[in-house]
């Protein structure tokens, strides 16, 4: 059940009705009985991977809520003329979902994903933060680059023994879009949520940057400084790429009215 606020950006239905707006519609499919649906984040990094990767290619295209999380996604699709006006960031997503959540009482919620210290952190902050909210379940994966189909079953049974409303999953993309994507049949959950590095920043155990390199566009800079050799690809190899893709773009839509 997707929502109607879609734009095609490069290709992939992305959302551009905002924080408020995405997270009306997650509420939607959380109260739709449905299962299987996900939320995805797109960002120029995860664009050109998904170049290279044509399960994660596949996993953004058949997300239920794409949104746009990464200011490079708002400036181009001005510069395309597309009405992708606001970034939405996969923390505010969360804080806002969980924020509703609270308000309506009695929503579960899951997290897949990261080490056990880490999870033991955000289940105290939830805690704290949103009582109404019922973490049914917490689970760490092995730390490995492909799951066994054991490892999955394991994952799988312990998810949906939960009888979650909310999957959030944390294990990096595109690891953890595709692993949604791949078992989002036997999840017995209404929304799943692929959210990376949201669950070191609730949890405390990473610092995310500051409201004014937010406000300015440039959130990327403080955390390359602070993880270069983790970060920097994403940051200085998969930024050109996706500034030539979106040049290609506008050349063709320039043609097109030539």
């Amino acid at each position: 059940m997707r929502q109607n606020t879609l734009f095609d950006f490069l290709g992939y239905p992305i959302s551009h009705s905002g924080l408020n707006g995405d997270v009306t519609q997650a509420l939607k499919l959380i109260n739709s009985g449905a299962k299987g649906a996900y939320m995805a984040c797109a960002n120029p990094h995860s664009l050109v991977t998904a170049l290279k990767d044509d399960i994660f290619r596949e996993a953004l295209l058949q997300a239920d809520i794409l949104v746009p999380d990464g200011i490079g996604i708002v400036i181009s699709a001005k510069l395309l003329g597309l009405p992708i006006r606001e970034r939405v960031a996969g923390s505010e997503f969360f804080n806002r979902l969980s924020e509703k959540a609270q308000q309506r009482g009695g929503i579960r919620y899951f997290f897949l994903g990261s080490t056990p210290d880490t999870l033991s952190l955000l289940a105290d902050r939830l805690n704290r933060d949103f009582p109404d909210i019922y973490l049914c379940g917490v689970y760490s994966p092995p730390f490995k680059p492909v799951f066994s189909e054991q490892d999955n079953i394991k994952m799988i049974q312990a998810v949906n023994a939960a009888k979650p409303d909310v999957l959030w999953v944390g294990m990096t993309a595109p690891k953890q879009e595709k692993w949604i994507y791949e078992n989002r049949h036997r999840l017995e959950v209404p929304l799943s949520a692929a959210v990376g590095a949201v669950f070191d920043f609730y949890a405390g155990t990473k610092q995310r940057s500051s409201g004014l390199w937010i406000s300015l566009g440039l959130e990327w800079l403080p955390r390359l400084l602070r993880e270069p050799r983790r970060l920097w690809e994403r940051n200085l190899k998969s930024t050109p790429v996706f500034m030539g893709l979106i040049a290609k773009e506008k050349l063709k839509a320039k043609s097109l009215k030539g």
